[in-house]
Order: structure tokens, then C-alpha cells, then sequence
């Protein structure tokens, strides 16, 4: 038993005495834990062993899941931050478990095991991504020629009901998407831009060629009737089996958090072409943390007023936000907004450079350059004026734009109130609305951020000590915001904290965390000599120092919460293992084992540790204590050692 009622009673206490309104455990759907009877080589949040994951989630103490992208993602490419803005990934049904009544045995469960037998073996913890797409594959086929054959049989009207429901419901972008697949079919591997003109702008309207379009969207229809409907199929399964994870999450009395990444897919390059900026890219501007930035290649939205007219997507890029928000709004209780810049002052370079990085550096902010000479094209969509810029200044750095009247705010502002428009649209607050705004923060996002009471992100292990106005330091930070040691970008504290322990920033930290947590000086002097000896101990006090902090918001990713020293993703890396860790099917004991080592997150421990900073009740701490000493085996020796 991972906690007891009196233990959980105690958390939720703890949690109320420090003002902590929400405590999230990140995780991305490729990365949850594998069971040989179900497993295909990939995790998935719909699998029967994530049951157990989510349960372990809400009885240490957390309260909402922040998953990643979920789209469907090319063969060729395992980030979910360049997927599909709508369609979900077939890899993350859980294809298992269609031999299950409830899904209408639509496998036979002899021959889910025969499949699942010829697995290959892979490292562990890893996924096995052409493994898992090979076997996927096979699965999705049987499952799909099953459903064709027995579509009228009572056992499936469960679920043939349920998908015809679901095709009412997103009809627009699952048309969409369905052409597309089709039009893949028909040329292959190649990019829909060498497509022929009428297939690569079969999304584009015009009234001269709106019949040929027509005959065109009509013959696609005929000619990949199998391949459009298995598309259809196949997303009725992944929405259905999202259903019930919500449902099965809202009964543990855990919200679930989407991520709106701000790339593109190939498919909705192809179906909204004309809202895009053309000629540029969107990337990361160099910055304090990252000086040589990223060249994502991401396509920038046309600002609103230079969106053109008609398309798919409510005829605009303002509405196309707001088809995927609505989405988003109507399948999570609240959303985490990837990189927001990107709806309100992008940064953005040439895309026809070969350099891609020379042409970052040498970019510009979309709606913040409107007279410089080597990007004139970008005048036309400029809010600042010239007279609002520091020259002396980067371009991409925060101060650059100096100065914004109201209605200039109101402009920038565009894309960011339709998103909140939805979230309100489904009976949400700003609260439901998380931004990722690292290290750079120019003042038209700060402006528009402000305008609706929304946090930031604040990464502590990315703190400039020195630096008593850093952003990332937990005081700096505003009650509306998120604090957390890392995230999916970022080394995980285990592996950081020994590194640091070996140069001079462990005993900067060691002192910095010692005064967080100890306010007597005799005790303060050793709980920062046992710190700086025990890198270990230093992750826990890290830990612990996020509850300290003005922010009411507490985010902890699954490799920090569960001691893994692998980092999920190494940005700018073209490695094959990138955003291939995962949990293993032993990962509770693998956790109890590090959790007794002082590898792992101990959340009783970190709760007692701020609560005795804080100077809280005395008991409610013993009580905690006794609690970590219960899961670990063992009394917490920084507890010990900063009551001694």
C-alpha cells in the first residue's frame, strides 16, 4: 500500500497549510510502463499497467497528469512536439485491450499473444519505436478487418455507436485529416508539396476551381474508401479510450492536463497553408540558457489580419486556434501552451537558408520589426513602432521592445483571447491555462500574459544563485505560477545534482537550500555540510524548496518524481534514443529501491521539510515523517538532520 487514508489525509493537509494549489506529475504517453501481456514496445496512458501508474500518482499525493502532444506523429520522426494539431497517434491505442469485451472483442486474445510474443527484446526502459509500429500496425489491421465483418453484430453496437457519435462530432478536421491519408496513399513517401497542384491545394477554396476540387475530394473518396475509414476507425478508438482514462482519472480525483504544442505536422501544413507566414520559420531566439537557440522549422500563424479569407478552419487563423481549443478544452480540464511566444510575438527566420542556425540568429520577431533592412517583408506586420525599440538591445532579447500602448497590447493579443475564450466557452478559469514561458519573455507576451492573470514557468534547477533577480528563482515567482526542479527538456536532477556536487555549484546550492529549510544557524551549518556531501539529500531539499516558494503550483516529471538519471529529451538532438526512456514494467519497485537510496522523490518528506521551514504544526510534520520512514523503510535522514 503505497499510503494509507490517514496518510493521504495528512498530505492533503499539508498541501492546504502551504497554499499549494495544484501538484501535477508530467509524463508523455510513449514514456508510461510497459506489461509483456499488452506491451507492443511503447508506453501508453490507455494500457491496463498506466492504471497503476495514475493510482501511484494520487496516493503520494498529486492531483493532476500533465500528459504531452498526443498527435500522430511520420514514422520518421518520434517527437510528439511535431504531431498532428488534431488527429490522436494510432501507437497510442491501447490495441491490447481490444480483445476485451468492452471494446467488442475485436481481437482474439490467443492471437494478441502471438503477436505480442515475437516482440524483439530492447533495452530497458526504452521504447522500441519501429518495433512498437511494426506490431501496432499488424494489431490495427486485425482489429479493423474484424470491425468491417461484424459491424452489424449486438456486441459492437456499443461501439458503432460511439464512433458515428464521434464522426458528428469532428466531422471538419477528420475529413480533413482522412484526405489526407488518402492523398498519402495515393503518392506514397513523397511531401505533399511535389504533389500535383489540385491534391496539394485541395484544401485551398476558390470558386475556379471549387468543381474540380469537388470531383477530385469525391473520386479520393472512392478509390481509398479502406484507407480513409480504417483512419476514422482508428481515431473513434483513440478518442474512445481517451474517454475513459478521463473517466478513470476524475475518479482518483486527478484533473488531466493537455499540451498544445506550437509545431505543426506535415498534414496541417497541407490543410492550412494559406494561414501561414510564407517564406519563414518559427524557433527558439538564442537566450540566456540556450545562446545558440533552435531552428524548430515550425511554421508561423498568419496574425489575424493578414490571415486571408475562406479555408477550413472558420476562415481564419483565429479560428483555427479555436477549432483546436475548443478541442483540447473539451477532452482535458486544462491545457499547457508549448513555447506562447509563438501566438504572440514569434520568432522567426528565413526558411530558404541552408544554415538553419546562422538564419535563426540572424531572425527577427514577427510583429516587432517594422523597419529593419534585412527582413522588410515582416514591416507589414509589425505592432511596434520604431520609436518602441532599443536598438542597443538583441533583437531577441526582452528588452528590445521598450514601450506598447493599450490598443497595441489588445493587437498582440489576438490569438491568446480566443484560446481563453474557449477555455471560458467550457466553464474554465485562467487557471486551466498553463505558459510555458521560460527565460525569454518579451513585453508584448508579458503584456498580453498579464492581461489575463496568467503564470509563468519557473525551472529552478536553471536559478542563477548569483542572480537575486533571476527568474527562475522560486522567490521571484508570482502566485499564479508554476515552480518545478525540470521538465521533458532538461536533465533529471539525480544525474544534475552529481554533477554539480563535483565543481563548485553543489556547495552554492547545498548553502542556498540550508537556508531555505533551516532558519536556526547550528542546524543550518550542518544540514548545509550533509547537503553538500550528499548529492542525494541536495535533489530531496530541491524538491522540497518548490512548496517555499509564492507560487501555488507544482509541476514534477516522472523521470525527477521517480528517480530516473536518463533524460527524456536532449533538445537539438538528432540521437535515435531521443524520446525513447520509458518506465519499466518493475518501475514501483524500482522506485521504492531508489527511494530508499535517496534516489528517488520522496513527496511525504518534501511536504514535512517545508512545513518545518515554515514553522507549521509540529505534529502534522512528525506525522509526515513517520509516513516517508513507512515507504522508504527507514527514518528520512534529512528530516533527522534538520531537526537535530
Amino acid at each position: 500500500m503505497i499510503a494509507s487514508a490517514e496518510e493521504r489525509a495528512c498530505l492533503e493537509a499539508a498541501r492546504a497549510a502551504l497554499g499549494i494549489r495544484s501538484l501535477a506529475f508530467g509524463i508523455h504517453d510513449a514514456a508510461f510502463p510497459a506489461a509483456d501481456d499488452e506491451d507492443v514496445g511503447r508506453g501508453s496512458p490507455y494500457a491496463r499497467e498506466a492504471r497503476g501508474l495514475l493510482e501511484w500518482a494520487r496516493a503520494i499525493g498529486f492531483d493532476a497528469v500533465q500528459l504531452g502532444p498526443q498527435g500522430e506523429t511520420a514514422a520518421a520522426d518520434a517527437s510528439p512536439y511535431d504531431a498532428a494539431i488534431f488527429a490522436r497517434s494510432s501507437l497510442s491505442i491501447a490495441a491490447a485491450r481490444l480483445a476485451e469485451d468492452r471494446w467488442g472483442r475485436l481481437l482474439d486474445p490467443d492471437r494478441v499473444a502471438s503477436l505480442l510474443a515475437t516482440r524483439r527484446a530492447g533495452a530497458p526502459g526504452r521504447t522500441l519505436p519501429r518495433e512498437a509500429a511494426r506490431l501496432q500496425r499488424l494489431l490495427l489491421d486485425e482489429a479493423w478487418s474484424r470491425f468491417r465483418a461484424r459491424r452489424g453484430e449486438p456486441s459492437l453496437a456499443y461501439l458503432a455507436e460511439a464512433f458515428a457519435s464521434f464522426e458528428r462530432r469532428h466531422r471538419g478536421w477528420l475529413e480533413r485529416d482522412a484526405l489526407y491519408e488518402a492523398l498519402c496513399a495515393e503518392y506514397g513517401d513523397r511531401s505533399w508539396m511535389s504533389w500535383e497542384p489540385l491534391d496539394a491545394d485541395l484544401c485551398i477554396p476558390g470558386a475556379e476551381r471549387a468543381e474540380a476540387a469537388r470531383r477530385r475530394r469525391s473520386d479520393l473518396a472512392v478509390k481509398h474508401a479502406g484507407t480513409m475509414g480504417r483512419f476514422r476507425f482508428e481515431q473513434g478508438l483513440a478518442h474512445a479510450q481517451h474517454e475513459e482514462l478521463r473517466e478513470h482519472a476524475a475518479s482518483l480525483g486527478l484533473r488531466l492536463f493537455a499540451d498544445a504544442q506550437i509545431g505543426f505536422a506535415e498534414r496541417d501544413r497541407w490543410a492550412h497553408q494559406t494561414l501561414l507566414v510564407p517564406g519563414y520559420r518559427l524557433g527558439a531566439p538564442p537566450s540566456r540558457t540556450n545562446p545558440e537557440g533552435q531552428p524548430w522549422d515550425y511554421p508561423a500563424l498568419r496574425p489575424e489580419e493578414f490571415a486571408g479569407s475562406g479555408g477550413p478552419a472558420g476562415g481564419s487563423a483565429r479560428g483555427l486556434i479555436g477549432e483546436r481549443m475548443g478541442k483540447l478544452f473539451a477532452e482535458f480540464d486544462a491545457v499547457r501552451l508549448d513555447h506562447p511566444h509563438g501566438y504572440v510575438c514569434p520568432w522567426v527566420y528565413r526558411a530558404e537558408l541552408a544554415d538553419r542556425g546562422a538564419a535563426l540568429r540572424a531572425g527577427a520577431r514577427l510583429r516587432a520589426s517594422p523597419d529593419l533592412p534585412d527582413h522588410p517583408e515582416l514591416a507589414r506586420f509589425a505592432i511596434a513602432e520604431p520609436g518602441q525599440l532599443d536598438r542597443s538591445a538583441a533583437r531577441w532579447a526582452d528588452e528590445w521592445v521598450t514601450g506598447l500602448r493599450p490598443e497595441q497590447v489588445e493587437r498582440y493579443a489576438g490569438f491568446f483571447d480566443a484560446i481563453v475564450e474557449e477555455a471560458r466557452r467550457a466553464g474554465r478559469g485562467p487557471d486551466a491555462i498553463l505558459c510555458e514561458v521560460l527565460s525569454t519573455e518579451p513585453l508584448p507576451l508579458r503584456r498580453v500574459r498579464e492581461r489575463h492573470g496568467l503564470g509563468r514557468f519557473r525551472v529552478t534547477q536553471k536559478a542563477a544563485l548569483s542572480d537575486p533577480e533571476d527568474v527562475y528563482r522560486i522567490e521571484n515567482a508570482r502566485p499564479e505560477d508554476w515552480v518545478m526542479v525540470g521538465t521533458h527538456d532538461t536533465y533529471p536532477i539525480w544525474l544534475l545534482v552529481e554533477e554539480r556536487a563535483r565543481g563548485d555549484r553543489g556547495a552554492d546550492e547545498a548553502a542556498h537550500l540550508a537556508a531555505c529549510l533551516e532558519p536556526e544557524p547550528v542546524r543550518r551549518e550542518r544540514l548545509r555540510e550533509r547537503l553538500a556531501q550528499e548529492p542525494g539529500l541536495l535533489a530531496q531539499a530541491k524538491l522540497a524548496e518548490l512548496l517555499l516558494g509564492p507560487a501555488r503550483q507544482v509541476m514534477i516529471y516522472f523521470t525527477d518524481a521517480l528517480g530516473l538519471r536518463d533524460p527524456y529529451n536532449a533538445p537539438g538532438s538528432g540521437s535515435a534514443s531521443n524520446w525513447t526512456l520509458r518506465l519499466s514494467s518493475h518501475w514501483l519497485a524500482d522506485w521504492r529501491a531508489r527511494l530508499a537510496a535517496e534516489r528517488a522523490l520522496d513527496l511525504p518528506l518534501a511536504f514535512a521539510l517545508a512545513l518545518r521551514a515554515r514553522g507549521g504544526d509540529a505534529g502534522l510534520v512528525a506525522r509526515l515523517g513517520a509516513h516517508a520512514a513507512r515507504l522508504r523503510g527507514a527514518a528520512p535522514a534529512l528530516l533527522a538532520e534538520a531537526g537535530r
